[in-house]
């Protein structure tokens, strides 16, 4: 019997959605503004959000549904909760990001959907809004700085596989789906990081894995040997040492390298920036990444005066940029099966369909 589920199953009803805490500075750096939206079909305030498109990322449907229903430009910061509840009789799952405002098009609005919007504090949020579940977000929002700076270390997609290649397997290009993933990742990794420093393995998978990425940042890519694998083994103190200067500039960027040094960068991000203030290390994160994988870890940006009590501390939450050192605050992992679906059960069968294909 073929293993096919009706099309009437829990996973086929489920309408997927995303958006955004969207966020801006307030007064003299002060507690942010959060943005929230009216809809007149509804008479509501809520957080902006809306259903992804076939085919569509849900970090790039955040993007585009904020921006369509106020105007506002995103940068993609840390995945906050995630919310379900029923939507015409059908179960709705929304996912939503912590997200700085770059600009807002004030022309946006109204439109066909949105009459108003309000930029307001959190605590002027939270009674404003029309639904617990926003509340929810908006207090996940709150337990951690909402400024940060993206480190994202990927893994090079797909290559042609060693058995059959008889050049140098530094020169081992990408295969079909693997330039076709190689061009999803620019706008996905745009996402978080529209301007970043890129850093990549000198083999030519990796290059090829991050230039749709720089052409669309318009970012040089650098070349780092000490980041390629080789037969005669790699260099773990050089490669650690690159990802320790990347966390002292404090900048945004991007790093591709291979599955077998991935855990060493892994290493020497948390030995420079220390596990996420009072939690834990995700679980998977020991697990190796799939092919075009990446992990985005989100630090605080320049370090500031110890003395001087943060907005989130007032709301309850951790000042884990307190220290004078640059500090991680949270690490998203992200693949191309997973960022296609929200369904945690497929995402992990297709993590490990994956895996038996990608030690190429």
């Amino acid at each position: 019997m073929p293993d096919k589920k009706p099309p009437d199953s829990r996973e086929s009803k489920l309408i997927k959605a995303a958006g955004a805490v969207a966020w801006r500075p307030g007064q003299d750096g002060g507690e942010p503004e959060v943005l929230l939206v009216h809809r007149k079909k509804y008479d509501d305030w809520s957080l902006p959000k809306g259903k992804t498109e076939p085919g569509e990322a849900l970090p790039l449907t955040a993007v585009r549904e904020v921006f369509e229903e106020s105007g506002a430009w995103l940068v993609l910061g840390r995945r906050l909760t995630s919310v379900r509840y029923q939507a015409g009789g059908r179960p709705k799952r929304v996912h939503y990001w912590a997200a700085r405002a770059s600009g807002v098009d004030e022309a946006a609005v109204p439109n066909s959907e949105v009459d108003q919007v309000a930029w307001l504090s959190v605590t002027q949020a939270r009674e404003r809004a029309s639904y617990v579940h926003d509340e929810r977000v908006l207090d996940d929002f709150a337990r951690q700085p909402a400024d940060t700076v993206p480190l994202i270390l990927l893994r090079h997609a797909k290559a042609l596989p060693k058995t059959g290649w008889d050049g140098d397997d530094g020169a081992r290009p990408l295969d079909g789906l693997g330039r076709a993933d190689a061009k999803a990742l620019a706008p996905l990794l745009s996402s978080f990081a529209p301007l970043a420093q890129v850093f990549s393995s000198a083999a030519v998978r990796c290059l090829d894995t991050v230039r749709p990425y720089a052409a669309l940042s318009g970012a040089r890519v650098r070349e780092e040997h000490a980041l390629q694998v080789r037969s005669s083994g790699t260099d773990p103190a050089a490669s650690a040492d690159i990802i320790s200067e990347t966390v002292r500039a404090g900048e945004p960027a991007v790093c591709c390298a291979h599955r077998e040094n991935l855990p060493v960068l892994q290493a020497a991000a948390i030995g420079a920036l220390g596990p996420p203030d009072g939690a834990a290390l995700p679980s998977e994160w020991g697990d190796a990444l799939p092919t075009s994988g990446f992990w985005v870890l989100h630090m605080t940006p320049a370090p500031a005066p110890v003395a001087r009590r943060r907005w989130w501390s007032r709301l309850g939450g951790r000042a884990g940029a307190g220290r004078g050192t640059a500090a991680l605050v949270a690490a998203d992992r992200y693949d191309l099966s997973d960022v296609l679906t929200d369904s945690a059960g497929r995402g992990r069968e297709a993590r490990r369909r994956r895996r038996t294909r990608s030690r190429m």
